[in-house]
C-alpha cells in the first residue's frame, strides 16, 4: 500500500519544481518513533543537514549508496511525510575519520565530534545486532550532506521552501 502522505508531499513539491525526477526514496531517520520525530523536526528547523549510515548495511542489502542529486522524503515517527531533502555531498570514510564539521551538521547533542562518536557507535551497534557483524572504529561510514528543499510546518501547513 502506498503512503498517501508521501505521494501528496511529492506532488505538492512537483507543482513548484517541475524539473525534479519522478524517483525518490522515503524513510525515517533513527531507529525509534521518538528519534524519527526529533530528527525530522531538526531537518525542518535547519539544525540537521547531514546524516551517517553504516556502509556495510548497503552492501548486505544490495542497496545503492546515496548520490549527489538524490531526493528523499523524510518521514516522522508515525510514517507521515514531513520534508523533502536533496543530497548535496556523499563521502565514505572510516568511523574514526568522520570530521567535526560532519558531526556538527548532524545536529545532535552538543554537536561535538565526541558526542557524535558516542551516539553513532551505540546506534551502529544496535543496527548490527543479529547480523553477525561487529562494530569497529575503522568500519566504513557513509557521510551524506543534504539540503531541505520542501517541508511541512509542525501544524501541517506546507510551505517551507528553501529551493
Amino acid at each position: 500500500m502506498e503512503n498517501q502522505s508521501v505521494v501528496q508531499l511529492w506532488e505538492d513539491y512537483k507543482k513548484i519544481n517541475t524539473e525534479v525526477p519522478d524517483t525518490y526514496d522515503a524513510w525515517a531517520f533513527g531507529d525509534s518513533k521518538e528519534l524519527a520525530d526529533k530528527l525530522a523536526t531538526w531537518v525542518i528547523e535547519g539544525r540537521k543537514t547531514a546524516t551517517a549510515s553504516n556502509y556495510t548495511l548497503y552492501e548486505l542489502e544490495n542497496e545503492p549508496l546515496p548520490h549527489i542529486g538524490l531526493y528523499n522524503i523524510v518521514l516522522d515517527g508515525n510514517g507521515i511525510a514531513v520534508a523533502i531533502i536533496k543530497t548535496v555531498a556523499v563521502e565514505v570514510v572510516p568511523f574514526d575519520e568522520v570530521k567535526e564539521e560532519h558531526a556538527y551538521r548532524e545536529g545532535a547533542g552538543d554537536r561535538s565530534l565526541q558526542y557524535w562518536r558516542d551516539a553513532h557507535e551505540a546506534f551502529f551497534r544496535r543496527g548490527m545486532e543479529g547480523l553477525d557483524l561487529e562494530f569497529h572504529h575503522k568500519m566504513p561510514v557513509v557521510c551524506e550532506r543534504f539540503e531541505l528543499v520542501y517541508g511541512r510546518k509542525a501544524d501541517g501547513d506546507s510551505g517551507i521552501h528553501s529551493r
